[in-house]
């Protein structure tokens, strides 16, 4: 590759790197404990304007696809995401006795069409299955998706940070 090309591709890398990212959904996404030190924010539900309009279709296909199949009450999955917060809420105090979660972890919650993203850091005597598990039961919620990992100076990371 020439000087010229080179410089044009460094160019435009820089340019999406620096575009900025919002969170174009309005997905929930929070943190709920602090218990593990130098864990490593996640970037979230953020995307740049191009990522977003990338994604659109798609996530309207998922969106919808539990309204059209019947498995859904609400046209869009997506619109239990500020439900499913406060059941989530409930839920983490309800099972905090059993799984110790306050005390074993660093961790964010990222809601999006009927799924729980947890994402963080836990202690090596964590028991994260029964975490999972037990926050799976959480009413209206599909899936829960572990992003979470035990050796937070170890790279790669599970999930992206904003330094990606």
């Amino acid at each position: 590759m020439d000087l010229p090309t080179r410089s044009a591709v460094c160019c435009i890398a820089l340019a999406f790197a620096a575009a900025p990212r919002t969170n174009h959904g309005n997905d929930p996404f929070f943190q709920i404990s602090t218990a593990v030190a130098h864990c490593p924010t996640p970037l979230g539900p953020v995307q740049t304007d191009q990522e977003w309009l990338g994604d659109a279709h798609y996530r309207i296909e998922r969106g919808n696809s539990c309204w059209v199949e019947g498995r859904c009450r609400l046209s869009n999955a997506y619109r239990y995401d500020a439900e499913i917060v406060d059941a989530v809420q409930r839920r983490l105090n309800a099972i905090n006795p059993a799984t110790h979660w306050r005390e074993n972890s660093t961790l964010w919650l990222t809601l999006q069409r009927r799924f729980i993203y947890v994402q963080g850091c836990v202690s090596k005597e964590f028991d994260t299955a029964k975490f999972l598990t037990m926050l799976g039961e959480t009413a209206d919620v599909e899936q829960v998706i572990d992003n979470t990992t035990a050796s937070p100076g170890k790279r790669p990371l599970p999930y992206k940070t904003p330094a990606d």
